[in-house]
This record gives structure tokens, sequence and C-alpha cells, in this order.
């Protein structure tokens, strides 16, 4: 079965292991320590935004971006690193976040609290839904999910190649109504994304797999929080900009 995280798209297949297998409450443990690694960072780049060093603040989200990429990439193919690597990712990543909301702030007063707050009452009710089986994930979901999240991918690729070319288009990422209708259709499918994820974690958990899984899936389920956070940070940009 694919999904929309490239993590959670690697076969898991049951191993001899050397120790404990790994755990759903294991790998919730290590999501948190992640979260925390992610946070500081986040404080620092977010402050210096406040007090107006630009040029620091963009020198330190662009080595967050390049770094927590290079560590994502080499942990989606080498799981084992996750261990050693997830927390340089989330550290990396929250440096990122932290300077880009940082500059948010500054325009939209309040709306980095909101873009936090939004992702994890996603998080929780998605994880209500998923824990209910209101919302199974199933080879159907999975495929439409899925094939909304390549479209989506696409499009984005195509409109960061369109800048090297003076290819604009406006009306996608404007306050208009085309813009906040596809902006929250994102968030949408990044929300349901994470019902394939909770699903991964459970399934691998019965598995047996080894103990260093619990980082490396936990590291999916953050790559999806930040798209998630991203996205929830968009929209209230958006919204507030049209006021």
């Amino acid at each position: 079965m694919r999904t929309t995280n490239p993590v959670f798209n690697q076969d898991i297949e049951a191993q001899v292991l050397d120790g404990e297998p790994m755990t759903v409450s294991g790998t919730i443990n290590k999501t948190f320590v992640l979260l925390f690694c992610a946070l500081i960072p986040a404080c620092v780049a977010w402050y210096q935004a406040l007090l107006g060093y630009t040029d620091k603040v963009n020198l330190i989200m662009w080595i967050g971006l390049i770094v927590g990429a290079i560590c994502a990439f080499i942990v989606v193919f080498k799981q084992k690193t996750a261990p050693y690597l997830a927390p340089i990712y989330a550290f990396a990543e929250g440096a990122f976040l932290g300077g880009l909301s940082g500059f948010a702030e500054k325009m939209y007063p309040g709306i980095a609290i909101q873009a936090v707050g939004g992702t994890f009452l996603v998080l929780f009710v998605m994880l209500g839904l998923y824990k209910t089986k209101l919302i199974r994930a199933t080879q159907k979901f999975r495929s439409v999910i899925f094939s909304a999240t390549l479209a989506i991918a696409i499009i984005y690729f195509g409109v960061f190649i369109g800048h090297f070319f003076g290819i604009q288009v406006p009306f996608l990422f404007s306050p208009g109504p085309i813009g906040i209708g596809f902006s929250i259709v994102v968030i949408v499918i990044a929300s349901l994304s994470l019902i394939i994820d909770f699903d991964r974690i459970e399934d691998a958990s019965m598995s047996m797999v080894p103990k260093y899984y619990e980082w490396y899936l936990s590291f999916g389920l953050m790559l999806t929080l930040v798209w998630l956070y991203i996205e929830i940070l968009r929209l209230i940009a958006l919204l507030r900009s049209d006021n």
C-alpha cells in the first residue's frame, strides 16, 4: 500500500530482533522529543525575526531548510540513521519554521500561536477520528490521498520552476476565493494524511520491527506536521490579509 509520506512508503518487514521491538507508546514519546528539539531553535529564530534581524534570520532559515532536507533524504533511504538524524532534522526545521513564523508574526500579530494551536487541534481531531474508526485507512482512501498529494506537489513544483522563467500564478496564492479555497483543500489533504501515518505506526508495532523504527516513524509523523503547520500558517495569513 502506498502512502502520501515518503517515510511511510518504505516497506516494513518483520526482522530478528536483538532487543525489544518498537511500540506505539515509544513512537509517541520520540515524537514529543522531536517536537521539543524543534521548539528551542524555533523560539530563538522567531525572537530574532521580531527584533528585525532580517539578514541573520534569512541565513538561519536557509541553513535550517538545507540541513533538514539533507537529513530527511538520508533518513528516508537509511532508516537506521533515524535515531541520530531525526533530532537534527527537527532542530533544523524548527529554525526554519521559527524564522518563517517570526516574519509572519510581524505582519499579522498572533498568527504564530494561531497556527500552532490549529496544527495541534487538527492532530488530536484526526487521532480521535482514527481511534474511533470513523475514518479508516483503506486502500481506496490511501490511493485518493496519495493522488491528491502528488497533484499538490506537482503544482508547487511547477510554480517553483515558473519563478525562474518569470511565470506567475498569483490567483492560486492570493487572498482571493481561489487562493483561500486551494489552501483549505491542501490543509484537508495534509490532515487526512495523518490518518495514514497513524495506521502505519500501529501496523509497524504489530510487525515486531526493531526499536529504531520508533525514531523513524516519529520522524515521518513530523514531516506531515511540518507540512500541516506551514499550510495552516499560510491560510491564516491569507484570511487576515483579505480583511
